[in-house]
């Protein structure tokens, strides 16, 4: 694991911890008991029942609109400029993505049930997974332990906490309590089963947004491919294609790789691949004129901004 790698598991875990513990400690929920939100321990209400038009004109607008208006802004200047950063980095989901892929592989050979050939048992970016059917234990109590931890959260996040957690754990659930767990838990065994990165790719509202900002500004972060060394993949098994957790395919243009998490996997393979031998990856993150140059694919046509934005000496 690069230091890339390290940088993105420590702000999933803390991002992932952040998700399970707002609700219990206040951070940010909305209690249906109270009809309002709580925001760092405080009721965070729109105030538009004040005694006259203009106070409650005002507070919707200061505690409603403007939050929302500010949220909004930021995550589209992040998609901008980075893309589906959130996604790769932040995303609780992505980060259950990652774990139950890693965990079916050791199971089936495969990131996915749909797909018809295992990927190679041993790569050439030095990867060396033996398929046992053993692993599917572990990926059961993944899934099954992922969906009812997510059902419980979810569910604090309308609820008071406490309520929750204690109903759970003395087996007093009311009835509604119960049919909001079993609903969503079973929903999403099957979501984790069979879907995981396919909804990411193209059931996510979120992501897409993230994906259509991205594509508009071709100066925006992406992963870059050397076309003047493509020669050093030809004794390559495409190592950086089966680190996709996506399943994209990383030596394409931008255009083909829509719904990239910027996670650079593919790029931590590469390097893996070439390190041996003494040269650098083919692969790396672009941004700004090379990015561009990438994007529209005239990488070949200027070779002083190939030449720039692909060092070979590192």
């Amino acid at each position: 694991m690069n230091r890339t790698q390290l940088a993105r598991l420590c702000w999933r875990s803390g991002f992932f911890a952040l998700f399970l513990l707002a609700p219990p400690l206040d951070l940010f929920r909305y209690d249906l008991t109270r009809g309002h939100f709580v925001l760092l321990g405080q009721a965070w209400t729109l105030g538009i029942d004040a005694g006259s038009a203009l106070p409650a004109s005002l507070n919707l607008i200061l505690r409603g609109l403007l939050p929302v208006i500010a949220l909004v802004g930021i995550g589209l200047w992040v998609a901008w400029r980075y893309g589906r950063l959130y996604c790769g980095w932040l995303c609780p989901h992505f980060s259950v993505v990652e774990i139950v892929n890693a965990l079916l592989r050791r199971a089936t050979g495969k990131l996915s049930l749909w797909e018809r050939e295992a990927l190679p048992t041993r790569q050439s970016d030095g990867t060396r997974i033996e398929p046992r059917a053993a692993w599917w234990v572990a990926v059961a109590v993944a899934v099954t332990g992922f969906a009812l931890l997510w059902a419980v959260t979810l569910l604090t996040y309308l609820l008071p906490p406490a309520e929750v957690w204690g109903n759970l754990v003395h087996g007093t659930l009311t009835r509604n309590q119960a049919l909001f767990l079993g609903v969503a838990s079973a929903l999403l065994v099957i979501e984790f089963t069979l879907a995981r990165h396919l909804f990411c790719r193209y059931g996510c509202a979120v992501g897409l947004f993230q994906s259509l900002v991205w594509m508009g500004n071709p100066r925006a972060l992406a992963v870059g491919f050397d076309r003047r060394h493509a020669t050093v993949c030809a004794d390559c098994d495409a190592s950086c294609e089966h680190a996709c957790p996506m399943r994209l395919q990383p030596r394409r243009i931008k255009r083909r790789m829509f719904t990239c998490t910027q996670c650079q996997q593919c790029i931590q393979a590469c390097d893996r691949v070439n390190a041996p031998r003494g040269r650098p990856g083919v692969l790396r993150m672009l941004e700004g004129d090379c990015a561009q140059a990438h994007t529209v694919g005239e990488s070949r046509r200027r070779e002083d901004t190939a030449r720039d934005c692909f060092p070979r000496a590192r």
